[in-house]
C-alpha cells in the first residue's frame, strides 16, 4: 500500500470512528451566525456545506456555547479538508483550535484515529512532491496540534526520498530568510518555540542532505550555542 493510500485509510478510519458523534443542537453566537448556519450544523454531518466547514475550523471558541463538541464533531471535516488542501484555514490556526478543544483527552479511539492520521499524513507529505500541503504547513499544524516536534524530525532524517529532500532544500531556504529560524513558533498563538530543536536538526541530523552556505554563517552557529548552551559563554 503507497503512502497516499495509507493516509486515504487513516482518512476513513477517522470518518468511521467519529461517526459515532452525534448531532447536537448547535448554539452560538448569532450576530455570525444565523438561524440557518445553526440548523445545519445541528444537523448530519455530511450535509454541512464545503463553506460552514472552515468558518468553524477557524472561528474564535468562544462563539460556540460547546465549542468542544462542535469542533470534535466537525474534525473529520476539517481534518480530510486540511490534509488534502481544500480548507484555506492557517495550519496553525487548525492545531490551535484542536489544542483548545483538548483532543489529546478525547476518547482514546477518537485520539488515536487522529494520531494516526498524522502520523500518514506526515509520511505521505515526505513521499509525495509536490504535496497538496506544502511540508512545513504540514509540520506546523502536526507539531502544534501534538505539541512535540522531535518525532516528526526524527521520521524526516529516516525518509531518504528525492521528494523529502526537494521538501528539505525549500523548508531549509525558507526559514533561513532573515534568519527566521532563530525566532520560529508553531501555533497561531505561538504556542511552542521549534526554533532551537530545528536549528539543531540541521545543523547535526540533516547537515549532509542540506547544501545550503547559510547553515555554516558564524551568526547562525553562535546563535545555536546560546540557545543550547544558555548562561554559558564560549
Amino acid at each position: 500500500m503507497s503512502h497516499q493510500q495509507q493516509l486515504m485509510t487513516a482518512l476513513d478510519t477517522l470518518d468511521r470512528v467519529f461517526a459515532a458523534e452525534e448531532p447536537f443542537p448547535v448554539s452560538g453566537c448569532t450576530y455570525c451566525y444565523g438561524a440557518q448556519d445553526l440548523a445545519e450544523l445541528s444537523g448530519p454531518l455530511d450535509l454541512i456545506s464545503d463553506d460552514l466547514v472552515p468558518a468553524v475550523a477557524a472561528e474564535v471558541p468562544s462563539h460556540w456555547d460547546d465549542f468542544p463538541r462542535l469542533y470534535r464533531r466537525l474534525t473529520p471535516r476539517i481534518i480530510r479538508a486540511a490534509v488534502t488542501g481544500r480548507l484555506h484555514v492557517d495550519e496553525n490556526l487548525i492545531a490551535s483550535r484542536l489544542r483548545e478543544a483538548d483532543w489529546t483527552t478525547w476518547d482514546a479511539p477518537l485520539a488515536q484515529a487522529l494520531h494516526e492520521v498524522w502520523s500518514a499524513w506526515w509520511r505521505a507529505t515526505l513521499h509525495t512532491g509536490p504535496s497538496p500541503v506544502s511540508v512545513r504547513d504540514a509540520l506546523s499544524l502536526i507539531t502544534g496540534a501534538t505539541g512535540t516536534l522531535r518525532p516528526w524530525l526524527d521520521i524526516w532524517t529516516a525518509t531518504r526520498t528525492a521528494a523529502a529532500d526537494t521538501q528539505l532544500a525549500d523548508f531549509i531556504d525558507e526559514v533561513l530568510t532573515e534568519y527566521e529560524i532563530t525566532d520560529l513558533h508553531v501555533g497561531f498563538y505561538d504556542e511552542y518555540d521549534a526554533s532551537t530543536e530545528l536549528l539543531s536538526w540541521l545543523l547535526n541530523d540533516v547537515r549532509d542532505r542540506a547544501d545550503d552556505a547559510r547553515l555554516d554563517e558564524p551568526y547562525l552557529l553562535e546563535h545555536h550555542w546560546a540557545s543550547t548552551h544558555p548562561g554559558q559563554t564560549e
